[in-house]
């Protein structure tokens, strides 16, 4: 069998199949525990102070103050075209989870309000903490291949039509706008202040989970395989990254082998690693620290 037709059998299947029934339940209870904490951010931290945490979820917040529309559902309504427009440019995989965990955090946005548990003491420390609450759920709902959509599906649709553009340059205008749009509604600076402490926060709190306290704006994937044509072309056409192939050979049997380097943002490295496993289950993979990743699609992280 040819190597492209080795890779092309392998696409369709999910990672879901290979990775067995038991992980797969293990993965959306994981996901749904990360979608509680990010509900118990907005509702006890973040809305109750007027602060808006970025994204569809910001937006959400300020309609809540404007008309009273529930958060939640708000959200998830806002969010549904942008599912559509994910499942047609990345494709069914790719949304599944997106839409799981950002229906469950919905959900539990409205139920968990409805015991009108709040914090309304310093506003400054409801920033923080919602920043490390939301910056918690969030890392967990990543870590397993998840996301609550909005403008992480903006930014990645985005980027494969502006190539210049980089995702994390996206969400970042996406989020400035909300804290302007913030600041407006609420008709406070000090509202938009506080909501850019709280997404500094949440950042670096989902680096924190998913991969430590590293300072960097992506990962450096290195892949031993000895099967790098096939891998390279599923990581270049289905994962859209770019990769580098080495030569190599086994030290100890003197295998031929091939040796691939894949820079990544950090969100992205459970998606890249379940093709790398679809294409090579053995394969041998090192996932570092990239400190400073600069070029076509990673300029401003």
């Amino acid at each position: 069998m040819k190597t492209t037709d080795r890779a092309r059998r392998l696409l369709p299947e999910p990672a879901e199949k290979s990775a067995g029934f038991l992980t797969v339940i293990t993965d959306y209870l994981v996901i749904f525990l990360g979608a509680a904490i990010y509900a118990l951010s907005v509702d006890f931290f973040t809305a109750p102070n007027h602060i808006a945490p970025g994204g569809i979820t910001g937006i959400s917040t300020l309609l809540h103050h404007l008309i009273y529309v529930p958060i939640g559902i708000t959200s998830l309504i806002l969010n549904i075209p942008l599912f559509i427009w994910g499942a047609v440019k990345s494709g069914i995989r790719f949304i599944v989870r997106t839409v799981i965990a950002s229906s469950v955090s919905a959900v539990l946005i409205d139920i968990f309000s409805a015991f009108s548990i709040q914090y309304t003491g310093e506003r400054i420390l409801a920033a923080i903490f919602g920043g490390i609450l939301g910056g918690i759920g969030l890392g967990i709902i990543f870590l397993r291949g998840g996301s609550t959509g909005g403008t992480d599906i903006i930014g990645r649709n985005l980027h494969d039509k502006y190539p210049f553009l980089s995702i994390g340059s996206i969400i970042l205008i996406s989020d400035a706008v909300v804290i302007i749009l913030s600041m407006i509604v609420y008709k406070s600076i000090e509202s938009g202040l506080f909501a850019i402490i709280t997404i500094f926060v949440s950042t670096k709190l989902i680096d924190a989970v998913v991969f430590g306290f590293s300072r960097d704006n992506g990962k450096l994937l290195i892949i031993v395989t000895a099967d790098p044509d096939a891998m390279a072309e599923l990581l270049t056409r289905d994962a859209d990254r770019g990769v580098t192939v080495l030569s190599a050979r086994g030290g100890y049997s003197g295998t031929p082998k091939g040796v691939i380097l894949c820079a990544t943002h950090t969100r992205d490295v459970f998606r890249v690693k379940s093709y790398i496993t679809a294409s090579d289950p053995t394969s041998f993979v090192i996932t570092a620290n990239a400190t400073a990743i600069s070029g076509l699609g990673f300029t401003d992280g």
